[in-house]
C-alpha cells in the first residue's frame, strides 16, 4: 500500500509544482486518499508562492484512468491513512476552485473521473498515445456534462457522454479539448516551457483573466445541476448494477 505521501509526487521548479500522480499499479486510478492528497496540496499551493501547477500521472500509460472501482463499489476498504471525512479535500473540487492556473500533462488513459479531473484543469496537453472516455452513462451517472461543453461544443460533448465511447488525442485535439499533443517523451519539457512563460507573467493578471474567463463560459448553476443529478442516480438499483457490472468487467472480480 502507498502511504500518504507516496499517492501523490510533489516536484517543485522555481515557482512552478509537478504534481503526479502515483498509483501507477492502478493506471492511477484515483482513490479516496489521492483524492485528498491533491486537493490538499492545491488547496495550499497560494500561501507557498506557486504560480503554475503542472498534474501528470505515473509512468507513460496513464494520467488517471478514473476512479477506483474496487473502493468505490465497495470491494476495498477506504484508506486508513485518511482523515475524517470533514476533514478531507476532493481533488476535483479543489482544481475548480484554484486561482492558480493549472495544466493537466496528459500521458495515456484519461477515462472517467480522470478525464473530467483534466477538463476542470485550464489547459490540457497530451501525449500522442493519450485515450479519452467518459463512460458516466454505461456506470449510470453524469460525468462532465458542466464542464465538457464549453470546451468542445454542445454536440461533441452530448456524442462522447452518452455512447461513452473511447477516442484518442487526435480527435480530442480537433475537438478542442486539447491545446496541443506531442511525442511522449517530449510531453513535460513542454508542459514545462509553457509553465515558465506563464509563470515569467504578472500573476496577478493572469489569476484575474482565470476568473474572468471562468465566470463568462461556466455556468455555476450546471455545475450543481450535475451534482444533483448524481446525488440522485447514485445507489439506485439500476445505478448499482450498472457499476457492478462494469467493476467486474474491468477488475475481473
Amino acid at each position: 500500500m502507498h502511504d500518504d505521501e507516496s499517492v501523490i509526487l510533489q516536484e517543485k521548479q522555481g515557482d512552478i509544482l509537478i504534481l503526479t500522480l502515483n498509483r501507477p499499479d492502478r493506471h492511477n486510478a484515483m482513490n479516496a486518499l489521492l483524492s485528498h492528497r491533491l486537493g490538499e496540496v492545491i488547496a495550499k499551493s497560494p500561501q507557498e508562492d506557486v504560480k503554475v501547477i503542472i498534474i501528470t500521472g505515473a509512468g507513460d500509460k496513464s494520467f488517471c484512468a478514473g476512479g477506483d472501482m474496487l473502493e468505490m463499489s465497495g470491494k476495498e476498504e477506504f484508506s486508513p491513512l485518511l482523515p475524517p471525512a470533514a476533514l478531507r479535500f476532493n481533488g476535483a473540487q479543489e482544481i475548480e476552485k484554484s486561482p492558480i492556473p493549472i495544466i493537466a500533462a496528459i500521458n495515456g488513459y484519461c477515462y472517467g473521473g480522470g478525464a473530467r479531473l483534466a477538463i476542470l484543469c485550464d489547459i490540457r496537453l497530451a501525449s500522442k498515445n493519450a485515450t479519452f472516455r467518459l463512460p458516466g452513462s454505461e456506470y449510470g451517472l453524469v460525468v462532465a456534462a458542466a464542464t465538457l461543453p464549453r470546451l468542445v461544443g454542445v454536440s461533441k460533448a452530448k456524442e462522447w457522454i452518452y455512447t461513452a465511447r473511447r477516442f484518442d488525442a487526435i480527435e480530442a485535439l480537433d475537438a478542442g479539448l486539447l491545446s496541443a499533443v506531442h511525442p511522449t517523451n517530449m510531453l513535460m519539457d513542454e508542459a514545462l516551457e509553457m509553465a515558465k512563460i506563464i509563470a515569467q507573467h504578472s500573476p496577478e493578471s493572469v489569476q484575474e483573466s482565470k476568473r474572468v474567463i471562468d465566470l463568462a463560459t461556466l455556468h455555476k448553476e450546471a455545475v450543481i445541476a450535475e451534482q444533483e443529478a448524481n446525488s440522485r442516480l447514485r445507489g439506485s438499483d439500476s445505478q448499482k448494477e450498472r457499476f457492478l457490472s462494469a467493476t467486474r468487467k474491468v477488475t475481473g472480480r
